[in-house]
């Protein structure tokens, strides 16, 4: 009975943070209160508070299980292949797939990332590094061995800049199904890390060391 329970909670749990996360996506975690959260999520008040003490609780929460969930997801589709161009096709179609599911979700992780106090913020930012490592670990894959570090950075950056803001622009009826989006971040990313791996061109405004010639 006990497992019962602690499953329905968590459940209940579950559904009240995504309808929460809506609720934000629209008004902003600023803009809402616990008695605005609880009516969003077509619960009593009491009943609201029987599953979180504050909106900060869910705000920390949503992004504790959806990074936790992401990083679980993207390790186990990486493990089905060593090949560093499938591995990133996975990658980039986990992640794809996964927000396009829960555009509100994302929203309230990219824009609301700095809305909790130090402590959990720094939880939260720790769950963030370790996704950025799988994500930069599979980048770096696509580059020569011993690639240059700040190389491998700026690469990873710039893929996560593509994969982070789709919630701002992408919907299907536009712009193609998830499959379709994923398929043109990853080749655009492949494409971008091979620039970025590439030796560093000398621009012609650039002077050639040992002094002008003559």
């Amino acid at each position: 009975m006990t497992t019962r329970r602690a499953v329905a909670r968590d459940e209940s749990r579950a559904e009240v943070m995504l309808r929460a996360a809506t609720a934000m996506a629209r008004h902003g975690y600023h803009g809402m209160s616990m008695r605005d959260l609880a009516k969003s999520t077509r619960r009593s008040l009491a009943s609201f508070y029987n599953l979180f003490q504050s909106k900060e609780d869910i705000l920390f929460e949503l992004q504790r299980t959806s990074f936790e969930s992401l990083i679980e997801s993207a390790e186990a589709v990486l493990t089905s292949t060593t090949d560093p161009d499938a591995r990133l096709d996975a990658f980039v179609d986990n992640h794809v797939r996964f927000f396009v599911e829960k555009p509100d979700v994302m929203r309230v992780l990219v824009v609301e990332a700095s809305a909790l106090p130090p402590a959990r913020r720094a939880a939260i930012r720790a769950l963030k590094q370790r996704y950025f490592d799988l994500g930069a670990e599979v980048v770096a894959a696509l580059g020569p061995e011993g690639a240059d570090a700040m190389a491998v950075e700026r690469a990873a950056y710039n893929v996560f800049g593509m994969l982070n803001w789709i919630f701002g622009w992408y919907t299907p009826e536009r712009h193609g199904p998830p499959e379709v989006l994923a398929a043109s971040i990853a080749t655009l990313a492949r494409k971008g890390a091979a620039a970025a791996f590439a030796p560093a061109k000398t621009s012609p405004l650039t002077k050639p060391s040992g002094g002008p010639r003559s």
